[in-house]
């Protein structure tokens, strides 16, 4: 299973930006196999093997930052979100609604994890239930990181609330991961 190299490298500028102090620290507790990679440019536009440069790494700075691998995880997805959705694509995401929000990030996922497929498999006004399938290498943390992106893409957006569950999760037997994804505006 791959990832691509910009998602890759969101990790690292993660500690870089929010934690450079710990930043030296977490390479060095990253095995050999992982610390190759981000001790080179990593290329936004080639793909790496998931588990040395997603899984691994990403794990270790959730231990290191949050005493929590899952809560690391989230917070990397949400701060992949904030770094990817700058510029014109912000100003797409501010002007479409959040369920077309949802809609393209199903669309474009597979660019970020090969092989993979996510789809909107039901929706309302105010919410999306996601399904990721074709995912061959199932991970908890990778779950998460997905819940993270998707929070902040719509958070972005400008609603006052999201909340995103992950229902179903390939990581712990199911057939596939589901999310369910709810958002509101000025209510609770």
């Amino acid at each position: 299973m791959q990832i691509k190299g910009s998602a890759v490298k969101s990790i690292s500028d993660f500690l870089k930006k929010s934690h450079p102090d710990k930043f030296t620290v977490w390479l060095n507790s990253l095995p050999q196999d992982s610390k190759t990679i981000f001790e080179n440019p990593v290329l936004s536009t080639n793909w790496y093997s998931l588990r040395e440069a997603a899984i691994v790494p990403t794990e270790i700075l959730g231990r290191l930052l949050f005493n929590d691998e899952v809560k690391g995880a989230w917070q990397c997805g949400r701060f992949s979100a904030e770094s990817a959705l700058t510029g014109i694509y912000k100003f797409f995401i501010k002007a479409a609604t959040p369920s077309f929000i949802v809609d393209r990030a199903g669309k474009i996922f597979s660019t970020y994890y090969q092989p993979s497929k996510m789809s909107v498999i039901e929706k309302g006004e105010d919410w999306v239930r996601l399904k990721v399938s074709d995912f061959d290498e199932p991970s908890k943390l990778i779950e998460h990181r997905i819940g993270g992106w998707i929070e902040k893409a719509i958070e972005i957006h400008g609603v006052s609330f999201v909340t995103v569950d992950i229902q179903k999760s390939m990581a712990q037997g199911d057939p596939w991961t589901e999310y369910m994804v709810k958002w509101g505006y000025g209510k609770n």
